[in-house]
């Protein structure tokens, strides 16, 4: 009887207090262990993070597995380096992209390594081999692999291009094709750079406050403002892309503004889906260009970035071009100059 007693106790105090914690659990669902905060001083849940896959957050949660770099076709070699199309897989995706790889006696431990994330060419006009040769050339004659990932949906790409500001998809085949070139027998994946150029740029800055395999990053015209810049400091805010671009990408604006409000009224999402608020946890240096003549991307984004870098104790420079465009065309001998230096110093000994 005493037994039978003791464990009618033992169930109905179990009970209460699984009871108890469960109602303290609902009254105060956060915890130590999943709190976020960010540079910007803002604490979330990381159940926040759910409510959209534009996050950061989102992207830090998912993997990159990247793949084998395939070569799918020789193409003529250069004086000092071959060339090639390459192919890889990001989320079950075929994507090509164009890889040169230096001539000459191997370093030890492999060749320095850049990524090349272009800007925006509309993709039924994209071609592997066309656009950034002269860019691409100046890294690949300095001694280093270059990978330029075509992106989903562009060229011979699988996938339907999602633009990159309404999608972290762009950004998800950056950082897949970031650990294909990791798996590439000559390349040393402990010295891998990132370079970008307008709406690669943004990829650019995306994928360093993400991974930390990214040592450096240069970024040339950079989209590299904050989601509220994109969003009220922007002169394309009526730009609408050519057919190919789905029409939720096309209003990625107004259809965000209508589920969570402006950054005014609701600046924790717009803060989460930037990576200017990660700023704290970025790769590596960073090394920005802009013309003060460009009429596609405001050189204010580069010149608040800078400021923004700096304020959280990062590395970071900045080079304007006065009177000069959106591609740094009447300086690009000496912007691709600085670009390599800042490389070498930080991916070679």
């Amino acid at each position: 009887m005493n037994k039978l007693i003791l464990m009618l106790f033992i169930l109905i105090f179990g009970s209460s207090t699984i009871f108890l914690i469960n109602q303290k659990n609902r009254s105060n669902p956060q915890s130590p262990n999943t709190n976020i905060t960010n540079n910007m001083g803002e604490e979330f849940h990381l159940d926040d993070f759910k409510l959209h896959p534009l996050t950061i957050e989102s992207l830090r949660s998912g993997e990159y597995p990247g793949s084998d770099l395939v070569i799918e076709e020789t193409l003529q070699d250069d004086s000092n380096y071959k060339r090639f199309i390459a192919s890889y897989k990001s989320e079950g995706l075929k994507i090509y992209g164009l890889l040169t790889v230096p001539k000459g006696e191997e370093p030890e431990g492999g060749w320095p390594a850049i990524i090349f994330n272009h800007g925006y060419i509309p993709p039924r006009e994209y071609q592997t081999t066309e656009r950034y040769v002269s860019y691409v050339d100046g890294f690949a004659r300095a001694g280093y692999i270059v990978f330029k990932p075509d992106y989903r949906g562009h060229g011979n790409s699988e996938g339907e291009p999602t633009g990159a500001y309404s999608s972290n998809a762009y950004t998800v085949d950056v950082l897949n094709a970031l650990s294909s070139l990791k798996k590439y027998p000559n390349v040393n994946p402990n010295k891998i750079g990132m370079w970008g150029h307008s709406l690669g740029g943004f990829l650019t800055l995306r994928s360093m406050v993400v991974s930390k395999d990214i040592k450096a990053g240069v970024i040339w015209a950079g989209v590299v403002g904050s989601y509220d810049d994109l969003l009220n400091n922007w002169r394309r805010r009526g730009f609408t892309p050519p057919p190919g671009i789905p029409s939720s990408a096309r209003r990625w604006r107004d259809l965000l503004v209508e589920q969570y409000g402006t950054p005014e009224q609701n600046p924790a999402f717009w803060n989460s889906i930037s990576a200017n608020s990660y700023l704290k946890d970025i790769s590596g240096p960073l090394q920005l260009h802009h013309g003060t003549a460009d009429t596609s991307v405001p050189v204010a984004f580069s010149q608040k970035l800078e400021q923004q870098v700096k304020a959280v104790g990062k590395e970071i420079e900045l080079y304007t071009y006065q009177g000069d465009d959106h591609n740094i065309s009447n300086s690009f001998s000496t912007a691709m100059q600085r670009s390599i230096e800042f490389f070498d110093k930080y991916l070679k000994d």
